[in-house]
């Protein structure tokens, strides 16, 4: 089968497609024919060695967490899960950006007829991750979250899952995303020189009583400057001010399961949650799809596809 590895920390140019043997799956795992894998910014800060005290590689490594296909073949002691079956899911052992994947039985969930494959792929890093973080502030109706990244792969399902918690969602985020948050029912700000005043305007009278940071450089301090209460300040990628200033850094880990997979997915059906996919990659093109995911302009989701 093919598989993405890389046998040293670096740039885009690591990473290579090899053939590898098909992994045979233990008792507890199922073989997954991969239909479509996302791509995640921390998987291109782990390949570059950026977070190597806290998630160091193995060489040669895999990669890719997010997951979506067919059950190719099951263990012994798996229930519930058939050859044929199409499933969502994740794996811990970076290694979905790849043709087929052993995932334990329990990191999987049925995937939805209504939900397109590129969509189903792309829902496991940022979609917990925005779980983790929108449920760490704890907004409700009546008062004001502001998202920082709003935009971004995380920032897409942050901005709708605040949303439906009724709270009003100042949403961060370049002009080129301004459209698309409007369009969700939440206010989009621009970054940059006045942003305070700006977010003031947006909430107008409502109270500004909880923040999400997605992107770092600053907007923790920005956020205690707005006199924020700091258990209601989460930032899912800025750890060191986290630990400065006391505020929270929940993201995926705080939600990550099949049961947050399963929500998600049920929301996508039912129209509730929308997942804008950017661009889809064949997996000989890995390169190019981090080339462009780690350009930083991307608006949602980048997807592999086997």
């Amino acid at each position: 089968m093919k598989a993405v590895r890389f046998d040293d920390y670096g740039g885009i140019e690591v990473l290579e497609v090899r053939d590898v043997a098909r992994p045979e799956p233990g008792p507890d795992q199922v073989l997954v024919a991969v239909r479509a894998a996302g791509i995640n910014i921390g998987e291109a800060k782990i390949r570059e060695g950026l977070v190597r005290e806290i998630f160091p590689a193995t060489f040669p490594s895999g990669e890719g967490s997010d997951l979506a296909g067919v059950v190719k073949q099951i263990g012994a002691k798996v229930r519930g899960v058939a050859v044929g079956d199409e499933v969502i899911g994740y794996t811990d052992n970076r290694a979905s950006h790849a043709e087929y994947v052993l995932v334990e039985r329990a990191n999987l969930t049925a995937k939805p007829l209504e939900i397109p494959w590129e969509v189903a792929g792309a829902l496991f890093v940022a979609g917990v991750t925005g779980v983790g973080a929108v449920r760490a502030v704890a907004p409700t109706a009546g008062e004001a979250v502001v998202i920082a990244g709003a935009g971004g792969g995380v920032g897409v399902f942050a901005v709708q899952l605040a949303l439906r918690t009724g709270a009003r969602v100042i949403a961060l985020a370049s002009d080129r995303h301004h459209a698309w948050l409007r369009e969700r029912g939440a206010i989009p700000v621009a970054y940059g020189d006045g942003v305070t005043e700006r977010i003031a305007g947006a909430a107008e009278e409502i109270p500004v009583a909880s923040f999400i940071d997605l992107v770092g450089s600053g907007y923790v301090e920005l956020a205690i400057e707005l006199g924020i209460a700091r258990d209601r300040i989460n930032t899912t990628v800025d750890f060191p001010s986290a630990a400065k200033y006391g505020v929270k850094s929940e993201g995926g880990a705080a939600a990550a399961s099949a049961a947050t997979l399963a929500d998600l997915a049920e929301a996508i059906a039912a129209g509730n949650l929308v997942v804008p996919v950017q661009r889809t990659y064949p997996l000989e093109d890995v390169r190019a799809a981090f080339s462009e995911l780690e350009a930083g302009h991307v608006a949602g989701k980048i997807v592999l596809t086997p």
